[in-house]
């Protein structure tokens, strides 16, 4: 089905005349109605953000423990009531009698469903064409510390850094190398110690050429490696980089770190206190390298 298709049935659901209500919880919370913002108090946003996030209906016991944890069932539930007459919306939730499950209008756009769709459909999208992908690079209410948001959030931070790397990897397959390393660049800036994201971002330098940048990236994550680790790191991207006479293999017990590879056009001179520079094309980069 495609976008417009989705938006004339969410139409022909909510009724003529009926405002398009629209919540986004990638990034930060907001809640429109026809494109405008509807301002909610602190827990009417808490209850709209949890139905966005659990699209399915929610029971209203488990529903007040969530969002409500340390109080009192009852308590929490009285709670739950007043957040849910707090959300002057009409159209936006369904099962406001006080014994019905709570959810959002079948009708209700929201931007975390729409991504999730796009998840599913990124296998099967050629890598011809350009899907946006933007949504893709924002956490579920980044700065909000319910716990069951972490929980969520952690999830769908699992599934669209899987969907970036493996789209990274089709474009490059395909030759559209500069895309592939811009979207496995987002997924190595979300999650910097995820070695399948550098592995993305490897392989998306090697497909464009630039053997240097590919060697950067590595170097980097070695080096976070070790800082986390406390001594040398062992990793899977050993392997992107066959061994051949101008490329040494790295030992097990001592890696040598591949920017001090030597490549074409790249000398070494060391100075009179033992550091040594790189130098290209007849100028220094600076740096000193141990």
């Amino acid at each position: 089905m495609s976008d417009d298709q989705r938006r004339s049935s969410r139409t022909a659901q909510a009724g003529p005349g009926a405002a398009t209500l629209q919540v986004s919880v990638l990034g930060s919370f907001t809640l429109t109605a026809d494109g405008a913002a509807v301002p909610l108090g602190v827990d009417a946003r808490r209850l709209v953000a949890y139905l966005a996030v659990h699209p399915r209906p929610q029971g209203r016991g488990a529903l007040a423990a969530d969002l409500w944890p340390g109080v009192t069932p009852v308590a929490a539930g009285r709670l739950l009531a007043e957040a849910a007459a707090a959300v002057d919306v009409p159209g936006l939730i369904t099962g406001i009698d006080p014994v019905e499950a709570l959810a959002l209008a079948a009708h209700v756009e929201v931007d975390l469903t729409a991504s999730l769709g796009l998840i599913r459909a990124l296998p099967e999208i050629p890598p011809t064409d350009e899907p946006p992908t933007s949504s893709l690079t924002a956490d579920i209410l980044p700065g909000w510390t319910a716990a069951w948001i972490a929980v969520e959030r952690e999830r769908f931070r699992q599934l669209r850094l899987h969907a970036l790397e493996e789209r990274s990897l089709r474009l490059a397959a395909a030759g559209r190398v500069d895309e592939a390393v811009a979207m496995a660049e987002v997924a190595v800036h979300a999650a910097p110690s995820r070695e399948s994201a550098r592995r993305a971002l490897v392989e998306a330098r090697l497909a464009q050429g630039d053997i240097a940048a590919a060697v950067a990236v590595y170097d980097d994550y070695q080096e976070l490696l070790r800082s986390s680790v406390g001594g040398p790191a062992t990793s899977g991207l050993d392997g992107l980089f066959p061994p051949s006479p101008a490329w040494p293999v790295l030992r097990a017990r001592r890696a040598m770190p591949r920017s001090a590879v030597q490549l074409p056009g790249l000398r070494s001179v060391r100075g009179a206190s033992g550091s040594t520079r790189r130098l290209v094309a007849g100028g220094s980069v600076p740096g000193t390298f141990r």
